[in-house]
């Protein structure tokens, strides 16, 4: 069932990066993203900060939660630039994190801001060497004329200490900003995503990438679409995907040519003449794309909807759903605000049976694709009370409104949750509401 999430321990349930009620725009969180064993939670916000926040162990004392999240580390990711040459400021601003798969004790994730892309390694120290020869217990160097004898260091136990390194930094190679980075299967590789090019490059080389796709023209006079979102095949590391701000999205196989400006598979749903509008062309641009966990289906955000696509039917999607189309009469006025062009993601569960996605007023919408249901919530701190059920939401479009509706006048449009995920393997979700962090977990009878 889709309505019976609720928060865990308030104190965890809402981490909140400003002190006061004031949302400072360096706090507003811009990515969440799970690691793949849904141990992991990290955020990065506009500040250039990552927040990695662990799963806690099952409490006996407490055995109605299944463990918290609690903060692990935090870090500063990206600083502040600027390019001479151009004369263009580079925002700190996390754009995107992806982990990659734990290969051994120490976890890996990739951050990135407009410009720059950088590997850490988080890992933990528990231990520390003492008895060293050459310094004493202080750090100072001893006198080598006054050491008689050699001893053998040893490892002493200490408090854990989370340390965040940063082990590769891959600079230089977008004239653009960067609007998605995706690991590719082998986990050797990895791809990054401007507004009009693909780059993949090696996980251990940073000095060079190679360009996969180019859509820039000669004159950018007759520049018509850029590239919005891209993402690789989560079991074939030759396939990857790419959308546009026409609503298409362009299928990959990397086996066929080293450039792929051509495309294998092309994705397209016709458009309706009769319902085309000033605003078309704005809300039909896809803010994101996912390929299921089974690599059979991907799913695309535009403004309005979540569609499903099976990767073997090109000419529309198997499932549509609409996430706000109240807005539609509103369209107007979300142009004057800038608000039309907000990008929303969408996620998958970990069976693929549900998808998630964001819309206003602190809004998100879940779809049971087997049931075809679908329900509103809303993250708010009345919603983080302990063991509180998530109350299902209404937006009434006119007429008369019943008592649990909210009228789609009354929506704020400040209030937008544009990032979640879903953890891998149970029902926690998090929502990312301006600067507050929400993770729900589904109810234990």
């Amino acid at each position: 069932m889709l309505h019976i999430f609720h928060s865990t321990d308030v104190k965890h349930i809402l981490v909140r990066f400003a002190v006061t009620r004031v949302c400072f725009s360096a706090d507003i969180i811009s990515t969440v993203e799970f690691n793949y064993s849904g141990e992991l939670l990290a955020t990065g916000d506009k500040g250039g900060r990552v927040v990695i926040f662990q799963h806690e162990q099952e409490s006996k004392n407490r055995p109605h939660l299944r463990g918290e999240y609690n903060v692990y580390s935090t870090f500063q990711s990206h600083e502040p630039e600027f390019d001479y040459l151009k004369s263009l400021e580079i925002e700190e601003k996390i754009n995107k994190i992806r982990w990659l798969p734990q290969q051994n004790a120490a976890h890996f994730l990739l951050s990135t801001n407009d410009k720059t892309i950088k590997l850490w390694k988080i890992s933990e120290r528990d231990k520390r060497a003492e008895g060293y020869n050459l310094k004493d217990e202080d750090g100072r160097v001893r006198d080598p004329f006054r050491i008689t004898s050699l001893r053998v260091p040893v490892l002493m136990p200490m408090d854990l200490m989370v340390e965040a390194s940063p082990r590769r930094i891959f600079a230089n190679a977008h004239t653009y900003h960067i609007n998605s980075i995706s690991v590719n299967s082998d986990h050797e590789t990895y791809l990054s995503a401007d507004d009009l090019r693909i780059n993949l490059w090696h996980l251990e080389i940073t000095d060079r990438s190679f360009n996969i796709v180019d859509i820039k023209p000669a004159n950018m006079e007759e520049l018509t679409e850029v590239i919005t979102a891209a993402e690789c095949h989560p079991h074939q590391c030759n396939v990857f995907v790419y959308s546009s701000s026409k609503g298409t999205i362009r299928l990959c196989d990397m086996r066929e040519a080293a450039l792929c400006d051509r495309h294998s598979k092309f994705f397209e749903e016709p458009e309706d003449p009769s319902s085309r509008s000033f605003f078309s062309e704005i809300i039909s641009s896809i803010s994101d794309v996912k390929f299921s966990h089974s690599g059979r289906y991907m799913m695309t955000r535009d403004y309005l909807s979540v569609k499903v696509w099976d990767l073997n039917m090109e000419n529309r999607p198997v499932e549509t759903y609409q996430v706000h189309e109240y807005l539609r009469s509103k369209l107007c006025s979300l142009y004057e605000n800038d608000c039309i062009f907000d990008k929303f993601e969408c996620c998958w569960n970990g069976s693929d049976s549900a998808i998630m996605t964001g819309s206003y007023n602190n809004f998100f919408r879940m779809f049971d694709r087997n049931t075809r249901r679908d329900i509103t919530l809303e993250a708010s701190r009345e919603s983080s009370k302990p063991r509180a059920t998530l109350k299902p939401r209404k937006v009434s479009t006119g007429g008369k409104r019943k008592k649990d509706e909210i009228s789609v006048d009354s929506l704020d449009f400040n209030k937008k949750i544009l990032h979640t995920a879903w953890h891998p393997k149970d029902n926690v979700i998090a929502v990312a509401a301006t600067n507050n962090l929400y993770i729900f977990q589904d109810k234990i009878n």
